[in-house]
Order: C-alpha cells, then structure tokens, then sequence
C-alpha cells in the first residue's frame, strides 16, 4: 500500500500552466502570473493568452495544447462561459489537476450552476481533478509557489490554511505577516465543486511540511467524508476550525458568497466535538490557539485558579469564564492552609487568588505553587497589573521557571503596554501564552481544554447492534415497512411505542379505545389511575389540542374524560382524523424527573440524539444538547452533562438522585436505533420519566419515510459506527479461538507488538521498507480508523499471559476513484501457512462486497511469491505495474452476491 497521496500533483506540481495570463496590471491573470513568477517556483511555467507572443517577458502559448509537454497543474482565470472548452482542451492534453479562479458559477444562480455542472462532466470524463471554481488559488510558500492573485505572500511555516474564503486568506496571511506567523500551505476552496475538505485533509495528513491544520468553513457538501477526513486527520494533526453562519444572518451570507447552505449551527458544534477539533469565532483566536497548541501548554479539564496582583482584573477574567462555562476551581483545604500561611492576611481568601498589588516575585512563587499542587485545579491564569512595586520581568522569570516543571498548564496576562512589554516578550518566547487582555486569556483557555476534552470524544469507538439484538430488532423493521406499505409515515402511540419495546426501551402500556364502553374496559384491565390521550396521526401537541387528561381514578371519570377529549379536539381541530382515545397507566413518580429525548434529521449531518428537560415546558425552557450517533457509554454521559438538567439529576431538595444507569441505558438504545433503523426520520419521548427506581417513557412519537438502500448499512449516518457484525470466531485443530475483528484505538499497543515482532523479510514485503516499528503517527493512523472509507480486521487469540494477541492484519483504503480499494496484508512469521492470511482476506473482500466497492487491488513486491500464490487462490489476477516495475499489481474483481 502506497503512502503517496495522489493529490500530490495538484500542491506539489513540477510544471504549471497559467490559462488567462496577461500584462494587464489590472487583471486577475497579471496578478496570478506575477506571484507565481515571482516566488521562486524552481518548475516549468507556461504562460497561456492566444493574442500575445510573450507575457511578463515569458514566452506565451495559444492554448493548453500548443506546449507539447507534460503539465502537471493548469490554473484558469478566464471568463466562466469560457472554462468548458478549456478544461476540455486540458483534458485532451493529459492534465490531471485544474485551480480554476475564475468565479460566475453555482454562486451565480441557475445558469451559472448549469455551467459548473457542465465543467464537472468535463473534467470527470478525463479524470481530471478541480479545485475551486470561485477560488483564490493556492499558496505553497517552502515550493515557492503562489499560484494566487493576492498581494500579500505567506512565510515559510508549519501551520496549514484551508478556506472556503479568498477574502479570510487574505486577512489571516495580513495578520500573520505581521506577526511572524508561517504557513506550509494556504489553499483556497472556493465552492468546493469537486476537490472538497475531505480530500484536502487526506492530503495534509500526508504533508510533512505541515504539522498544524486551520479550516475556514462556511458548508459543508458531503458530511460523510467531512465528518471521516476530519476525525482521520484530527488523530494525528492538530486542527482549529472557524465556521461561519453560526446565525440566521451569516448563513444567509454564506449562500450569497459560495452557493451553500450553511446548516444547523448546534449541530455543527456537536460534529466538531466528535471530530477532536477545536472550534474560534474570529481570526485572533484561531492563531492563539495554534500558537498554543504548538506549545506545551496542555490543561487536562475545564476547572481554572486565577491569580492576580489586582481585584478588578481577577473579576473581569472570572466574569468571562462564566460567560464561557469555565468553572473556577475550588481550592482544598490543603491549599487554603497554604495561602493563609504565605499571602498577605488581606488576600481574597478565594479563587480568584488575589495577591495584593504590592505582589512581589517571591509572592508569586508561593502563590503558583500552592495552586498548582492542588488535584482540583486544571489550569492557572496568572494575571499581572503594572503598579508601582510590580516587577513584571522577575514575576515572568518566576513563571517561566514554575512552568518548566511538569504540572499545571500556565498561561498569563501581563496587562498593558509599555512597562510589561519585556516581561510578556520573555513569556512568549518561552511559549507560554501571553496576553493583554484577560477575556483574550480565558477564550484561549476555554478553546485549549475544549481540544484535548474532545480529542478523548474522538477516541471513542460505539458499536452499532449487537448479534444478540438482531432478532429483536427485526419485528421493529416489520413493522415500518408495513406502515409504509399503508402510505403511513406517522406510527401511532401504539406502533411507536412497539418499536421502542424491541430496542429494550421502557415504555408506559398503551391501548387505543374507539368507544366510551372500550375506555372503561381498558381502564379497568390496566388499572386505575389512568392517563387519557387523543389518538391521532395530525396532532403532534396533544396537551395544546386539549387532547389529554391525567390522573383519573374511577370509572365514571373515564367515560366523562372520553368524550371531553373528543368534543374538545373536534372543537379546536375539526379536520383532525381521531382514531380514538389512547389508554395507559398514570405514571405518579414523586421522584421523577420529566427529561425529552428526540431524534431529528439534519439536511448536512443525517440523524442527531438531542437530549434535555421535557414535560410540557421543553420548548419554552430550551435547554438542549445534541450528540451525533453512535453512543456508548462515556459519550452518553457526556451528552448529559452538557445541559443545565444535568443539575437536577442528582440529589435535589428532598428528591434522592436519580438512576443515572437506567437513563444512560434509553440513551444507548436510542443510538442503536437510529444506527440500524434508516427509516427513521423523527422520535420523540417527551416526558421521558425518571427516577431512583429506573426510567420509562410515558409518551412517543415516531416519523419515517423511505430509506435509500445501498451496500452500506450505515449510509444514513455520518459517523460508521463500530461493525459488530464482522467480528466471526474460527476454532483451531488444537482447540484454541482466533477472533476475527475490526482493529479498535485501543489495539494500538497490540498492533505496535505484531509489526516490531515480525521477520525483516515481512516487514520489507508489507511496508517495501526497512521499517523496525512503527511510528506515532503510523500508529495512530492503523488503529484509529473511521470504518467508513477504511477498514482494518485483526486477528487474534489469547496468549499464555491471558493477553489478546495479534497474529495478523488485513485493511484496505478507499481509492481516489471512489470504486475501487487497496489492500495490505501482514501475518505473524509463525502463523504465516496455517490458513490466517486466507481468512482476513477473505473477511475483507467480502466486507468491501458488503460496501458496494468494483474492485480490490493491491501493490506487490514482485519476489513475494507467497503472496502470489494466496492472491491466485482467491481470485485475483496478477499485472505488471505501470510506475514500478519491482512491483506488481494484483487485482480482484467484486460482483454482488
């Protein structure tokens, strides 16, 4: 398996071509020729305007196809009615990459959209790839290279730039220029209308010029490779997102300036704590936090100690970690006893730890390492006034000297100008992050220990549905396909709460009486007291429509409450189609807490948990978070604790505190629901009653539509979840199990023993290297996998310790052609000829089967007559390879089964 990338070409071009370039110093193409000429770029460069013999001094060509030898990268800045042709003419001439500059295209309405699609067809049928078009071009400053028609350049860096706005790149390369800020790449989108982020993140996973990505985002086209690019990328790089359109105003900018929607904003939010990433607001935090994530600043949670030499300050910075929901810590009482023992007696005697302006650098030491050794504290700001007696160079030695321990991450505000400057310069230049302001302190703060919270998200690795659910499950399948059959797209209370039944979801019993007679029957069969609902698919706000009575206890009641109900809704909703009453048992929990539960569709995400207060007060009270499926356990919790119902749960006034396993379990079924039900457009459990006892849910609602059907069981969603159903168990001659399963994060020690163990010669054949181990970032990317676009079976048994063992390996990628994947293949020298490289294998072809992919291929080392031989015997055919002629290429064709 190759570990070029094939956008390699399109960054790293040995000969660009400039369409539209020109000596008009007003123009795009002048700008966009000159930069490229000017930045050193030591390739071939062809200048392309039919009406002049030389541009800049260069010789000019009358079109793509006059040069006559090979070009790498065509750059387009003509008019819009005129890039048909000539990415026609590219394609014709062997080109494989096209920036196209030029804007007038899906941004521009209906005919401007008919023209992309038009370019696109083009360009797919000579298997030409397309940045942009309405794009700035890319920068690539170490290549020298700057193919863009800006005026500003970019210094040599490490930190990577990737926007959906030339006007953002433009500003960010201003601010950096100024402070000293260096770039391994800036590359512009435009409107993504075919190389997108997905590809580009693929790319810069690769590039080692690049160590840090920052992402400009404004929509997002196709959630599923965003959402696996973006977790791919975030387990080895460090990435730093501003998104615009967090409200109605910027989305509808957003549509004006690159065609597209921007989606909900919360559940953007909630992909990016999935995807390990950390999401600014502006320009200024997105380089303050890739400044200090570059350096050793890490805090492992949210819980902050703020010291200062002056009140005031220690307040504005405690008012904005409230803003921000950064809990201060509370200091032990081992710390307390020290403070009392070192600080002035009129310190503040609380966080924030104030000092006292006459604060002297020894004061300082105490007070930091008094704090820092206490277990409730994440992190410390350390802020500093300039008074009379402040020596704000010392107290920054001071710090500079704590920090260099290991401990609690430190970052500082050294308020104003001219008498701090020298001491800020020496806390930046010991990378400690340094601030004037101390809001600035506090977002960087909050956007920092967001990171690396959600980096532990990221590891998480939820299971869809476990073999010993399927069958449950499949009554619940039945049953939609039966309502869609009827041209029902709304379940019944009944129907709904059936489906939840076979996903071990407590819910209330419900019966539907069509008559006052049936309603005292059915009271009397489940026992009073009872609660009473209108039945009717055109309600969706029962109690609104007069719909419901609760708590009735008696017979008499029941027939009164029957036709109460009936006359009342008839009234208010005279069109509504009443099935009937719906009869259940009245759920008196002293105890309870009323909690909602809801799945909705997002035009960009697919199916999102929300997750909040209920009862009838849910929309007034608002107080919501959402998750992206799927859960497991760590992640339901977290789904939890990210809303302020959170508070209730425990023990509260005379309540005792809730049974926070029962709740987390309905959160664990829910998420198996929406992983194997496609159908499912809308759930709502409102209320969703718990208590000590456990939960049930007195009240659901159910949606569904069609389900586009497709290879992927799990096409729906935007993160694969963990595939359960491709763990299979073979039993060996002398009894032992050897499991076959998909590869998990936490393998990656296993993984690290079974290639550091394995002979030279495997190692040479599996990695055509001399690889002793694997690296960090190798590692991490073999075992933090998306299952989507990858996936990776390992075999294993138990050791003589009572370990899992590795003894072998198959995975594949996705190709660029989307169609076809790449295979490797390792095994254990010692279990190499027992029959182990033939069972991944053929686990993984028929998983690539089970995907819909054409083919499975793969590069082997021509002296690897072992492989040859297993890659015969499993139906492959063996080509010799068009780059590398120490290699053959293997190939197996995949027809559905």
């Amino acid at each position: 398996m190759l570990e070029q990338h094939y956008l390699r070409s399109l960054f790293e071009p040995k000969s660009v071509a400039v369409i539209g370039a020109s000596d008009r110093e007003d123009s795009v193409g002048h700008f966009l020729f000159k930069n490229i000429l000017n930045s050193g770029f030591q390739g071939r460069l062809y200048p392309i305007n039919p009406k002049h013999e030389t541009v800049q001094g260069q010789q000019a060509y009358k079109s793509i196809e006059e040069i006559g030898a090979r070009v790498e990268l065509a750059v387009i800045a003509t008019r819009a009615q005129t890039v048909p042709d000539i990415v026609e003419q590219c394609g014709r001439s062997g080109i494989k990459n096209i920036i196209i500059i030029t804007a007038g295209f899906s941004e521009a309405g209906h005919s401007g959209a008919a023209l992309e699609r038009k370019t696109l067809e083009i360009a797919r049928s000579y298997n030409v790839r397309v940045l942009g078009p309405n794009c700035l071009g890319i920068i690539r400053p170490e290549l020298g290279l700057n193919a863009t028609f800006l005026r500003a350049s970019a210094n040599v860096g490490n930190l990577a730039l990737v926007s959906q706005s030339g006007a953002i790149c433009s500003a960010v390369l201003d601010w950096a220029k100024s402070n000293g800020v260096g770039f391994s790449s800036v590359i512009s989108l435009g409107s993504t209308a075919d190389v997108d982020f997905g590809e580009i993140l693929d790319y810069l996973v690769y590039d080692n010029r690049t160590h840090y990505i920052l992402l400009y985002i404004e929509g997002i086209r196709n959630s599923r490779r965003f959402m696996s690019a973006l977790r791919s990328a975030a387990r080895i790089k460090p990435i730093i997102l501003l998104k615009a359109g967090r409200h109605a105003a910027g989305s509808a900018a957003v549509k004006v300036h690159s065609g597209m929607i921007a989606g909900s904003d919360i559940v953007f939010d909630a992909a990016v704590r999935r995807s390990g990433v950390v999401r600014v607001q502006n320009i200024g935090q997105l380089f303050y936090a890739s400044k200090a994530l570059a350096s050793k600043f890490r805090p492992h949670g949210k819980r902050l100690a703020i010291i200062t030499n002056g009140g005031g300050p220690g307040a504005m910075a405690a008012d904005r970690a409230g803003d921000m929901e950064i809990p201060l810590a509370e200091l032990s009482a081992e710390t307390m006893k020290t403070l009392n023992a070192t600080m002035p007696s009129t310190w503040s005697r609380s966080n924030p730890v104030d000092i006292r302006g006459d604060a002297t650098p020894a004061r300082y030491r105490d007070a930091i390492l008094a704090v820092a050794q206490d277990e409730g504290v994440d992190g410390i700001l350390v802020m500093l006034s300039p008074q009379a007696m402040t020596k704000p160079l010392e107290v920054a030695q001071v710090v500079i000297e704590i920090s260099e321990q290991p401990g609690k991450a430190i970052l500082v505000c050294w308020m104003g100008e001219d008498q701090v400057a020298e001491g800020r310069a020496a806390l930046e230049r010991a990378g400690i992050p340094a601030f004037r302001r101390p809001e600035a302190a506090i977002e960087l703060y909050y956007h920092i220990s967001t990171y690396y919270r959600n980096q532990k998200l990221l590891l998480q690795t939820p299971e869809g549905t476990s073999k010993r659910t399927q069958q449950e499950t499949e009554g619940a399948k039945m049953l939609i396909e039966a309502v869609l059959q009827e041209h029902r797209k709304v379940l019944s209370e009944m129907e709904s709460k059936a489906v939840l039944r076979a996903f071990r979801i407590p819910v209330a019993q419900t019966m539907v009486a069509r008559t006052p007679t049936e309603s005292l029957l059915l009271a009397e069969q489940i026992g009073f007291p009872v609660a009473m609902k209108v039945d009717s698919p055109d309600l969706i706000r029962k109690t609104e429509a007069g719909g419901v009575r609760l708590n009735i206890t008696n017979a008499p009641a029941v027939r009164n409450a029957y036709h109460d109900i009936i006359e009342t809704v008839q009234k208010k909703h005279p069109g509504a189609r009443i099935n009937g009453v719906s009869i259940e048992p009245y759920l008196a929990r002293p105890n309870g807490r009323e909690l909602m539960i809801g799945v909705v569709r997002d035009p960009t995400f697919g199916p999102i948990i929300t997750f909040g207060a209920g009862g009838s007060e849910v929309e007034i009270f608002s107080d919501r978070a959402v998750a992206l499926p799927p859960l497991n356990r760590f992640l339901a919790q977290d789904l939890i604790q990210s809303t302020h119902a959170a508070q209730l749960l425990g023990e509260f006034r005379h309540m005792p505190a809730i049974n926070m396993d029962a709740l987390e379990e309905v959160l664990l079924n829910i998420s198996e629901m929406v992983c194997e039900l496609p159908w499912l457009q809308e759930l709502d459990l409102n209320p969703l009653i718990v208590d000590e006892h456990g939960a049930i849910a007195a009240d659901a609602r159910i949606i569904i539509d069609y389900a586009a059907t497709t290879g992927d069981r799990y096409s729906h969603m935007a993160i694969h979840p963990y595939p359960v159903h491709l763990i299979q168990e073979w039993e060996q001659p002398d009894g032992r199990i050897i499991t076959v399963r998909p590869i998990r994060p936490e393998d990656a020690e296993m993984e690290q023993a079974f290639v550091k163990n394995l002979s030279d010669e495997s190692k040479y054949y599996r990695f055509m290297d001399t690889l002793r181990e694997l690296t960090q970032s190798m590692l991490v990317r073999f075992t933090q996998i998306d299952y989507d676009r990858e996936m990776a079976l390992v075999a294993t048994l138990t050791g003589d310790d009572g370990k899992e063992l590795q003894i072998g390996v198959a995975r594949y990628v996705t190709n660029p052609d989307g169609e076809t994947v790449e295979f490797a293949l390792a095994v254990a020298d010692n279990w190499q000829k027992h029959g182990v490289g033939r069972k991944l294998m053929s686990a993984l072809i028929d998983s690539a089967r089970q995907k819909g992919y054409r083919a499975v291929v793969g590069d082997v080392l021509s002296q690897n007559t072992k492989m040859f031989r297993l890659m015969t015997t499993l139906g492959f055919t063996i080509h010799p390879h068009h780059e590398d002629p120490a290699v053959k290429r293997v190939v197996c064709p995949l027809h559905a089964q």
